[in-house]
């Protein structure tokens, strides 16, 4: 099992990494999860002056393979958030575009669940006019539905607990690229070694 340690963007994403689900996933995957999950608390903290002492916790905690999931927001290209973030001992910096709840959007069977419909799709849920978390409120009231609420955090909670999140099905959606860019990362980490990482300071 290679150890992977997440620093993550800020409490939903924690939320979903350390989720009994995501974690199974990536037994599944021959990697075991080194909780907790570092959350950064905001995306202007995954500056590399600042994620200094998230990569020495990890490294002191065993990580083989350090790695980060962030947001677009409102950069024009996820390349821009990984050259942001980049440092030497993370290897993979994973983008949601345009938030992580996109990946919610693509997840059409956690959606019917909170819905308690049978027939929901989101044709681009990384492509909403508006933020995903915009898109999640206007699709509950067209459906005459109560909305997400006013924490993003507690939607995510109800959504893992009671209907059941995946990123591995959000990562099946034809267009929720970023989502597959994680799904297959873990794929591919399954049939090769961990890299040999520099020893902390």
């Amino acid at each position: 099992m290679v150890k992977v340690g997440f620093i993550v963007e800020g409490e939903s994403e924690k939320l979903v990494v350390e989720s009994p689900m995501f974690q199974q996933w990536l037994h599944d995957h021959d990697c075991t999860l080194v909780t907790p999950v570092i959350d950064a608390k905001g995306g202007g903290n995954l500056l590399p002056q600042h994620i200094e002492p998230f990569i020495q916790r990890l490294s002191h905690a065993g990580v083989e393979r350090i790695l980060v999931l962030t947001d677009l927001e409102d950069e024009a290209h996820p390349d821009l958030v990984r050259q942001r973030v980049a440092h030497p001992r993370i290897q993979c910096i994973f983008v949601a575009v345009k938030a992580l709840e996109a990946w919610f959007l693509a997840d059409s069977q956690a959606m019917n669940a909170w819905l308690k419909i049978d027939d929901f799709h989101e044709p681009q849920p990384e492509a909403t006019p508006d933020k995903p978390w915009e898109r999640l409120k206007q699709i509950a009231s067209e459906h005459g539905k109560r909305g997400p609420g006013a924490s993003k955090v507690a939607f995510t909670q109800k959504l893992l607990k009671h209907w059941g999140f995946s990123i591995a099905r959000a990562a099946q959606h034809a267009a929720c690229p970023s989502a597959k860019e994680l799904a297959d990362y873990f794929r591919a980490a399954a049939l090769t070694p961990p890299p040999s990482l520099p020893p902390p300071p």
